[in-house]
């Protein structure tokens, strides 16, 4: 006798506050190793951007090469895109925001991609605030090219052929921190209800946010003695608060008295709120000195640090600093690009 599997059909969530279904923040089928943690950060993007209701064709992806920057094909199947050179995908975002500073920017990197090759162009994308969500997908290694140490790699990490790792680490977090980001938090590709709440508060906010989120390679660098295994991280991870987002179009309502200390709320640029529950009660997310001291505690003692590290909504961003227009660029007439004769005149007569 046969016994007959009935499967039961997912439920689509009905649309969403602009009247799209999820469909179209859905992207191409992953090409990435099965259970590899870029999948499940592709998971949380498609379902930031359907929930908080963006307009997926007023986004902008952006990536530079290695696994992590093949992801962008597997979200948001009706925005633009731009695959860059390896390390150069800061360069393109910030050319595409000054020439329309309209667009919601999504660059998606990794450690390999940002802090080796690309770490010159991170460098300066973090001094100027960019409004970019610049989420870095952060194994340890290189996966593309059979799993070498990244500059991320922690040091004393074991490679799966059992070589450690002899050179110090550098921290993503801190240096964004350090260098003038004004929204920097860690996660983990395998804590849904922690990332979701980062990425929501990150398209919130205006000016650069970077997500530094481990994400194990399931193929090179998920196995006993390394330290951005699955294991490892949940074993090690801290986080410094329960983080909680409520949008802006939806009403907020707290009911009686908040002890003093327990909750923290950041206003975001959109008027969204970005809501912490502290776990460790003297913690600030908006003070620099405090997120830097707190970085070097957990790389000390070999903790993963996740949370809103650090948070600022009084800096502008690079557009707001350079006063540009709200037309796109590729929009602006002649008329207005091209100055008239008597400018020139008079600029020739100033020179004579």
């Amino acid at each position: 006798m046969r016994t007959a599997t009935v499967r039961r059909a997912r439920k689509k969530p009905a649309p969403n506050r602009i009247g799209l279904t999820v469909d179209p923040y859905r992207g191409l089928k992953t090409t990435l190793c099965a259970g590899c943690g870029h999948n499940s950060i592709s998971e949380r993007i498609i379902e930031c951007f359907f929930e908080m209701g963006i307009d997926p064709t007023q986004v902008i992806k952006l990536s530079g090469i290695g696994c992590s920057s093949k992801s962008p094909a597997y979200f948001l199947g009706m925005s633009h895109g731009f695959n860059s050179v390896h390390g150069r995908m800061p360069a393109v975002a910030t050319g595409a925001m000054l020439a329309n500073k309209g667009l919601l920017a999504l660059g998606v990197s990794g450690d390999g991609d940002t802090a080796s090759i690309g770490l010159g162009q991170f460098v300066h994308m973090m001094r100027r605030n960019i409004p970019i969500v610049y989420i870095i997908e952060d194994n340890g290694c290189y996966g593309l090219t059979k799993g070498q140490f990244s500059a991320t790699a922690t040091l004393g990490s074991k490679a799966k052929s059992g070589i450690a790792n002899e050179l110090p680490p550098i921290d993503t977090c801190g240096l964004a921190v350090q260098l003038g980001a004004t929204y920097v938090a860690r996660s983990f590709s395998g804590d849904k209800k922690q990332l979701q709440a980062i990425i929501k508060a990150a398209l919130a906010h205006r000016g650069t946010a970077v997500v530094d989120v481990i994400s194990p390679c399931v193929t090179f660098n998920d196995h006993v003695g390394s330290t951005k295994s699955y294991k490892y991280v949940r074993e090690h991870n801290v986080p410094l608060q329960s983080i909680g987002f409520v949008p802006h179009f939806d009403e907020i309502h707290l009911q009686g008295e908040v002890a003093p200390g327990a909750e923290y709320e950041v206003e975001l640029h959109d008027g969204s709120t970005l809501r912490l529950k502290k776990l460790e009660p003297d913690y600030d997310p908006t003070s620099r000195i405090g997120a830097l001291d707190r970085i070097h505690l957990a790389n000390k003692e070999g903790q993963v640090l996740t949370g809103v590290l650090y948070v600022n909504t009084q800096e502008p961003s690079f557009t707001e600093l350079l006063n540009l227009d709200d037309t796109p660029l590729a929009e602006i007439g002649q008329d207005r690009l091209r100055p008239p004769k008597s400018a020139l005149d008079e600029v020739m007569a100033d020179l004579a």
